[in-house]
């Protein structure tokens, strides 16, 4: 656990003793539940629930709806409106599902960007940021084998669009395609091993959440200041930190009932909001519809793969190099894949000594200038790929790029931080007054 100085479970009755020595589950739960946590948490650090929540929420309502759906193209569409209609309470435990990956992904982006600003994949948390990028990929590939089940229109043609991207791999794309859609085509053997990872893969992902939650447990969480706890002594760490139980569960699950309030409205009123009319229609492969847009949560990374078109210089420069084998299609792979790369990468292209985004005035306005690109990116990629619109994606890719390979690495050597403080017990004092760091410090008295 963490190296933060704190009282370990002791055992006290004879069973307790007897079952410490042999299985020590109770020391674990209580060293988690008791962990020494920075008493200046804002709200941003309440995401951590909301993921977990969301994660039982997907795999018990994933596990209730296979067992009524039906995993082949001639049945699959019928299996789901079968669920809607027929099946008791199916209709709600299906909004549930496909709404809860939209939650999913709002709580992930947020408890992204809240690590981006406040530097929480800077030493000792490198490895904790990297696990968290095997989440948000195992996500990407779960949700993404999820929205080909229901077998409708923009199921089968977002499958047909983003396994295609696969044989554009030079030399070995064509055999890659093949093993991915179990055939030339997409057809029922694309169906069924997506059907299987996407069942199989969310059991993945809860594993690494808890080596992603034992990764941070073992550094230490991270804070607004960005300063660490003080660890020369217990009473040096009490004055920077609070148990995690009761202060900031129950701060958690306030924020989450706020969250599911939310959630809960949007699922009983508005629970195809976020979907695409064109999935009610049953899977057609000889009829293509106008638009083929996947979920929005893919929308940014969907627009930086259209951005790179056969026009573009770098695209033409980078074609004639290399005599042909990185063509317009496979530099759009690339750019899509390398967004996300740039990302993990983050942890040693951000040259900075300071770790919070708080006391960095230069970082602030490219860091929101970031987030407004993301937002951008998002609705670009739900536009036609011609025009305008084709422009604005490169601009924004642009962007993206140079926020992680130029910006970042020139602003650690040119920036001129803020004054920061000595401890998180003054951030704490200076943001809430003394009598709330006495308040605080009561129960260790």
């Amino acid at each position: 656990m963490s190296g933060i100085p704190h009282d370990h479970y002791e055992p006290k009755s004879g069973s307790e003793k007897w079952l410490h020595r042999r299985l020590p589950i109770v020391a674990l739960i209580y060293d988690t539940l008791m962990i020494p946590t920075p008493k200046n948490l804002n709200w941003m650090w309440i995401w951590g629930i909301v993921l977990f929540f969301t994660l039982v929420l997907q795999i018990v309502t994933g596990i209730v709806l296979a067992m009524h759906y039906v995993p082949h193209v001639d049945m699959a569409f019928a299996s789901v409106e079968h669920i809607m209609r027929d099946v008791n309470g199916g209709h709600f435990l299906r909004y549930l599902h496909s709404n809860g990956a939209s939650l999913f992904f709002v709580a992930v982006y947020l408890h992204i960007f809240r690590g981006l600003y406040y530097g929480s994949y800077k030493t000792p948390r490198e490895v904790t940021w990297i696990i968290g990028i095997l989440i948000y990929l195992a996500m990407m590939a779960t949700a993404f084998m999820g929205y080909v089940l229901p077998w409708g229109q923009m199921s089968f043609w977002g499958a047909t669009v983003i396994t295609g991207l696969f044989g554009a791999i030079p030399w070995v794309g064509q055999d890659l395609l093949t093993w991915l859609q179990g055939g030339p085509a997409v057809g029922n053997p694309t169906l069924t091993r997506f059907f299987s990872l996407h069942y199989l893969i969310p059991f993945v992902i809860l594993g690494l959440s808890i080596v992603h939650v034992w990764a941070f447990h073992t550094t230490g969480n991270n804070n607004p200041t960005g300063v660490e706890v003080r660890r020369g002594s217990k009473q040096e760490a009490e004055k920077d930190t609070l148990p995690f139980w009761p202060y900031f569960v129950i701060k958690d699950l306030f924020a989450l009932g706020i969250v599911m309030i939310v959630f809960f409205a949007i699922v009983g009123f508005m629970p195809n909001y976020l979907g695409h009319p064109d999935n009610y229609v049953e899977a057609n492969p000889l009829v293509t519809p106008t638009h083929i847009v996947p979920e929005w949560y893919f929308l940014a990374f969907y627009a930086i793969l259209r951005a790179f078109t056969a026009d573009v210089w770098l695209v033409m420069l980078t074609d004639w190099m290399t005599f042909g084998v990185v063509n317009a299609k496979f530099f759009g792979v690339l750019a899509m894949f390398g967004s996300i790369i740039v990302m993990a990468l983050v942890p040693w292209l951000d040259t900075s000594n300071v770790r919070s985004g708080r006391y960095r005035p230069m970082f602030k306005v490219a860091f929101w200038l970031f987030m407004a690109n993301f937002v951008l990116l998002t609705w670009a990629g739900a536009m036609p790929a011609e025009g305008i619109y084709t422009n604005i994606a490169l601009i924004g890719s642009a962007y993206w790029f140079a926020y992680f390979l130029v910006i970042l690495p020139v602003l650690g050597v040119i920036e001129k931080p803020l004054p920061q403080p000595d401890t998180i017990e003054e951030d704490f004092n200076a943001h809430y007054g003394d009598g709330a760091a006495k308040a605080s410090a009561s129960p260790a008295e």
